[in-house]
């Protein structure tokens, strides 16, 4: 009776575990909060100087890709570095570039009504899935000649409607993967099903994205990406990469990291 009063009082490792998750919980959120309260959604066009000063003036390897980045786009433009940044990055940029050439409106619409198809066909509820869609759909119909640049940032900076943005092409791009699981199985490593890929490293928010990611969402909905890769490579270059291969890029986004952000020409 004496061991078992004694252990009742020490906590279980269950118990530690639980404190700890809690603590881990808590420190994520933080970090969060500090992101949000530093860096906007959507930031404003910036000058490459700002992301020179973010590396010590004697790191060559970054300061050299700089400067090859200089000599190929004038701006950059931020996004929250909150795990969801490519999806975001891509879904402004894309939007950005239809309010100086709307041509591909048309066919964009019906590539995003197609995929909505496709996920009813998996079994997605309609009553959840159109929630995200019309809100991207809405979205989209607020893009006129007349729109501002102003306009589609301050729609973006709005977390409930850029989080509808974001979770609705999580979700187009897990559709794709799983439509094609057949060609895209291959690429998945530790044994899981494309089915259990998505469901962990697709639709859940906030989790970074990866080359299949950005393989499926271009391939889904017909817009075309450049990345610039800027790691600690040897070279003094950035690597570039298009998705599809070929293509002629459409919107640009800049790699570092675990985090994309919007190279503008």
């Amino acid at each position: 009776s004496d061991l078992r009063s004694a252990m009742a009082k020490q906590p279980s490792v269950l118990e530690d575990a639980f404190n700890l998750d809690e603590k881990t919980l808590a420190q994520v959120e933080k970090i969060k909060r500090e992101i949000s309260d530093t860096c906007e959604l959507v930031g404003d066009k910036d000058d490459f100087c700002s992301l020179e000063k973010e590396y010590a003036h004697d790191d060559n390897i970054y300061q050299a890709k700089i400067q090859d980045l200089k000599s190929k786009y004038s701006k950059l433009r931020r996004t929250r570095g909150d795990g969801n940044c490519f999806f975001r990055a891509f879904a402004f940029a894309y939007m950005e570039s239809l309010l100086y050439d709307s041509s591909d409106l048309t066919r964009f619409r019906d590539a995003i009504v197609k995929a909505r198809e496709s996920l009813v066909a998996l079994g997605y509820p309609t009553f959840t899935l159109d929630d995200f869609h019309d809100t991207f759909m809405a979205t989209l119909d607020q893009i006129t000649p007349t729109t501002t640049v102003e306009a589609l940032i301050k729609t973006f900076r709005d977390a409930g409607t850029s989080d509808y943005i974001v979770c609705y092409l999580r979700i187009v791009t897990s559709g794709y993967l799983q439509t094609n699981a057949e060609f895209f199985q291959a690429f998945v490593d530790e044994g899981k099903t494309i089915k259990e890929y998505c469901s962990e490293e697709v639709e859940p928010m906030y989790v970074e994205c990866d080359h299949l990611h950005i393989t499926a969402l271009t391939s889904a909905l017909g817009v075309p990406v450049r990345v610039q890769y800027m790691d600690r490579a040897e070279g003094g270059h950035v690597n570039q990469h298009d998705f599809p291969e070929g293509a002629p890029p459409r919107i640009h986004l800049l790699y570092r990291p675990g985090h994309y952000d919007i190279l503008y020409q």
